[in-house]
């Protein structure tokens, strides 16, 4: 399986999108690069999906995932219900233009 290594070593990009995801989920939408965005997708679908399964375990694993356990507590009492008719596609990715520092191209994560 391919990923993108984002210049980091496994420690700091696994505490990346630790931050990444509890930013997310808190507060529901984040600007962050595309390339980062891309890659927090996937671990995004699989939390809310974990959220939707709802058991013990799965709960444990979002704490893992998220390490925030109030964000978690949000994820699991609010993202159920909201996503109980969709099988998929929890995220959304809009494109805002380059950044203005170093022209890395930004965008706008939101939770559908």
């Amino acid at each position: 399986m391919s990923y993108r290594k984002l210049g980091r070593n496994s420690g700091a990009r696994k505490a990346l999108f630790k931050s990444l995801l509890a930013a997310l989920f808190k507060y529901e939408r984040i600007e962050t690069t595309e390339a980062k965005a891309k890659e927090l997708r996937k671990f995004a679908e699989k939390v809310v999906t974990l959220a939707k399964r709802g058991d013990l375990a799965a709960r444990r694993l979002a704490i893992q995932a998220v390490a925030d356990v109030e964000v978690v507590h949000k994820i699991f009492e609010e993202l159920p219900a909201r996503y109980s008719e969709r099988t998929g596609g929890y995220t959304r990715i809009l494109k805002l233009g380059p950044r203005r520092g170093d022209a890395a191209p930004m965008v706008l994560m939101e939770l559908v």
